[in-house]
């Protein structure tokens, strides 16, 4: 079932939670909702799923407007971070909740709720533990098992609020791949939200930027994380260096001067100069030793953290003392010979300007991108 948000607005008394947000997710998709804490994820989540109303727009369910539709008319399964689960049901009879407490027009037989029960604990590995209870299971189990109960009732739409948020790393990673394989197999078209980024890029199809309650940028994970659109999605995507400076444009591209530096920004996009600001990832930026005349920044390597295939370098600006990361392959670090303390230069192969806006600009208002240089 496809999901149509429009025009939707939510206050809680002065605070703005949703500011005219427009969304479409498409049927069988996996959408990730990403950004902070407070930027509105979980409000618009609950808002799709009838938990809460918004204040003005519209929610449309297969092209339906749902806005004003009982949550149990939505037929939404819905996944809450801490499990929600009976603890003095078996797991058993957990998942077999949803169907039980059915209409009695709709609620299917006994065998059929025990043959529908049993499917779906084969379906999330979890079938040998039938009669245990919830105490009884790992975080991890925990988690499958609330998953299976949301799917008991076959919802048109599974909503998932921080669903592996309250486990450890490694189970995290282990249960996002086993979901990633769970929705190929199912194709329930699937919204879920998240404060990771590694989470959000390796799970969904669709990655939803929210921030301060607007949709900074939606898109693939290959596209939000390689052309971020606004510097809140460079700098919530990964490590990023910041260069701070002042950008004058000319026929063949730009030049920002930054420090006692100038790089070239090739293709700016840009007809007028200005304050702005050099967004460039770790991997982005090349390292040489200094000499006289050397182009690039110059830098004193600080200190190189050498575990795993890549070198991480934390570098020092000898003109504003500010630190620039550089990640390396550790091969190519240890070929070089850099050392600590060791004055070198920095030259981003990659980097993405956006022009600052004027004083006189609102306070919502967002830098333009200036392009990147290749």
């Amino acid at each position: 079932m496809s999901i149509q948000v429009k025009n939707v607005q939510k206050h809680f008394g002065n605070f703005v939670a949703l500011d005219d947000v427009t969304l479409d997710f498409d049927e069988g998709q996996l959408t990730a909702l990403l950004g902070p804490s407070g930027c509105g994820k979980t409000t618009l989540l609950r808002i799709i799923a009838g938990l809460e109303r918004a204040d003005a727009g519209q929610i449309l369910l297969e092209g339906r407007d749902a806005s004003h539709q009982h949550v149990r008319q939505r037929q939404v399964g819905f996944v809450f971070q801490h499990y929600a689960l009976f603890k003095h049901m078996t797991v058993f009879e957990n998942v077999a909740f949803g169907l039980r407490v059915k209409p009695r027009a709709e609620r299917p037989g006994e065998a059929q709720i025990r043959d529908k029960v049993r499917a779906l604990l084969e379906l999330v590995q979890l079938d040998w533990l039938a009669d245990r209870y919830p105490p009884q299971l790992s975080g991890g189990q925990r988690q499958r098992i609330a998953l299976a109960r949301a799917l008991a009732v076959e919802p048109r739409v599974l909503l998932l609020d921080e669903p592996f948020g309250a486990l450890d790393a490694k189970v995290r990673k282990e249960l996002r791949r086993w979901l990633r394989r769970l929705h190929d197999e199912l194709h329930v078209t699937s919204v879920f939200v998240t404060h990771d980024q590694e989470e959000a890029l390796e799970v969904a199809d669709q990655v939803v930027l929210m921030n301060r309650g607007h949709v900074e940028q939606a898109g693939t994970p290959e596209a939000v994380y390689n052309h971020p659109a606004t510097p809140f999605v460079f700098g919530f995507l990964g490590n990023v260096n910041l260069f701070h400076g002042r950008l004058e444009v000319g026929e063949r591209g730009g030049l920002l001067h930054t420090g006692d530096s100038i790089l070239p920004v090739i293709g700016s996009g840009h007809e007028t100069a200005g304050d702005a600001v050099a967004y460039v990832r770790p991997h982005d930026l090349d390292l040489e030793r200094y000499s006289p005349g050397t182009d690039g920044i110059a830098v004193t390597l600080r200190r190189a953290l050498t575990l795993g295939p890549v070198a991480q370098l934390e570098l020092e600006r000898e003109d504003t003392q500010e630190v620039i990361e550089v990640a390396l392959p550790l091969e190519r670090f240890r070929h070089q010979g850099f050392r600590e303390g060791e004055l070198l230069a920095v030259r981003p192969r990659r980097l993405r300007v956006f022009v600052q806006p004027h004083a006189s600009a609102p306070a919502s208002a967002r830098g333009t991108p200036a392009g990147a240089a290749q």
